[in-house]
This record gives C-alpha cells, structure tokens and sequence, in this order.
C-alpha cells in the first residue's frame, strides 16, 4: 500500500455502531429533558427492587417473622418495620413493587393492542365501520373506569390474571381514539395513496404504511396507561379485591388502615412507593411527550 493510501486509510472516520448512535441519542434526550430523565432513574431503581429484591432479601411477605407494629429501624432485622400481624413490610414493598410493575406493564400493552386495533379500523375504513366502533367506544368511555374494574373483577375470581384484564378493559378507548385520529389524519397523506394505487392491500397499508407513523404517540400514552394501572391495582387491593395469593402496596395499606393513626408507618410506606411508581411513568410519559410533539411546548410557553 502506497503511502497516500495509509493516509488516507488514518484520516477516513471510523462510523460508530448504530446501537451505540441509538443509546447516544437517547442520553443526549434525557440531559435535555431533566424531568424525563428524573421518572427513568425512579423507573430504573423499581425495576432494581422487583428484579433483584427477592434474592437481597428473601423470605415470604406473608410469613409472621417478628413482633407486630414494630416501627422503622427498631429492630434491625426488620428495617422498615412490620405490620398488625408481625409481617416484614420490606418483603411485602418487594413483593408489592414485583406486582405493581407486572399488572400495570401488561394491562397496558394489552390496552394498547385493543385500543390500536379499534382505532385502526375505525380510523382506516371510515364510514359505517368507524360508527359502530365509535359508539362502543362511547359506551366504555361513558362508564367510570374503576367503578367498571371493580364490577369486572367482583363477578370473577380475584387473581392477577383478572385485574389485568379488567383494567386494560377500561383503559382501551383512550388509545383507540387517539389511533383513530392519527389514521384519519395520515390516511390521505401521499405516501399512502401511492402505496394504494399500487395495489397494495389494506392490511399491509395499515400494518406498513400507517400504523408505524401513528405508534409514537401511542407510546406516551401507554406510559401514563401504566401509571393509572398501578393506582387502579392498588385500590383493589386495598377493598380486598386483589389476587389473594400475592402481597401487593395497596394490600398493606388495607391491612394497616385500622391503625393509621397509632402506626401510621404501614400505610404511609407503600403509599409513598405507590406515589413513585406514578411519578415516574408520569415524568417519562411527559418527557416523551415534548420529544414527540416538540411544537405543543413551544405553543405553551408565553
């Protein structure tokens, strides 16, 4: 190789890795958004404690391991106390954090696939079609949601397996409405007509064409879907209506709200991860919020 060859082989850049530019962009995308950046570590440290807390500190949440009512750091067996019945109440935080993220990550991815299949066709075939999934939409949209969830889980067995159901029941319509509005907006964009005019059928207009360019909003919203799971989880728990096998937050709170006054530590502990774990699927869904729709912050600000 000639000299001008090795020089030009030292000077020509070395083109970094695309998983490496994707892990770039999304780190400069948190410096930007503090608030984004504050919900992934409050995301990240709940993950941490659902993964990893069951082998720092094993044992059953529902075991009665010491005496009951004993407060915070009175006994350093149990650092955060134990409850009426003498159960540690850090195993049951683990045990309630594990719970909380499973029923509110897949209530609401199953949410978002309803919500996306219903909005989807409303919004594509338009006419007839986008009448009558509108009107069931209506109809969900027009019953509370929790006074649903719990109507829903009272006539069947309680179980994980039922609250997840019932809360991606009631949380579908937000979705679909938001997908029904995004294809009837990119339904007649050009791109779309062209593929049409190709002979493209409609299912792979809408699962190539369309659906890809009207998912990230439906990503934000599924973050907040979650958020609203993890409360509704919480409060049918605490009116007993949880799966009765595992130990969740608004179960302890149930459990200590007889003495809220006299150990009030019991219900303001899983009270406090409960406000966390909402938080922090807040603050993500916000930040992704302004970096999908950059334009609505800048209209807000005066």
């Amino acid at each position: 190789m000639s000299n001008a060859d090795t020089s030009l082989a030292v000077a020509t850049p070395r083109a970094w890795p695309a998983g490496s530019r994707r892990i770039g962009r999304g780190l400069a995308l948190l410096v930007r958004r503090p608030a984004m950046a504050i919900g992934a570590v409050l995301l990240l440290a709940l993950a941490v404690v659902a993964l990893f807390g069951p082998t720092l500190r094993a044992g059953d949440p529902w075991d009665m391991a010491g005496s009951p009512t004993l407060w915070p750091f009175e006994d350093a067996a149990f650092p955060l106390g134990t409850d009426l019945m003498g159960r540690d109440i850090a195993t049951g935080l683990i045990s309630g954090a594990r719970v909380s993220l499973l029923i509110g990550l897949v209530s609401s991815a199953l949410s978002a696939v309803l919500g996306v299949a219903v909005g989807a066709l409303g919004g594509f075939y338009r006419g007839g079609v986008d009448a009558v999934l509108g009107r069931v939409t209506e109809v969900f949209q027009t019953v509370p949601k929790f006074v649903l969830a719990v109507v829903l889980v009272a006539l069947f067995k309680p179980s994980i397996a039922t609250e997840v159901i019932a809360i991606a029941i009631v949380s579908w319509p937000a979705t679909a409405r938001l997908v029904r509005a995004e294809f009837m907006r990119l339904r007649e964009r050009e791109f779309v007509l062209a593929a049409e005019t190709m002979g493209m059928s409609d299912w792979r207009l809408i699962l190539t064409q369309i659906l890809p360019n009207a998912l990230p909003p439906v990503v934000v919203v599924s973050t907040l879907t979650v958020a609203n799971a993890i409360q509704t989880e919480a409060a049918l728990s605490f009116l007993g209506l949880g799966d009765p096998n595992v130990m969740s937050w608004g179960t302890i709170i149930g459990g200590g709200r007889d003495q809220v006054v006299d150990a009030w530590f019991i219900c303001a502990l899983p009270g406090a991860a409960i406000v966390i774990a909402v938080l922090a699927f807040n603050l993500l869904g916000e930040g992704l919020s302004d970096a999908v729709n950059p334009h609505l912050k800048q209209r807000a600000a005066p």
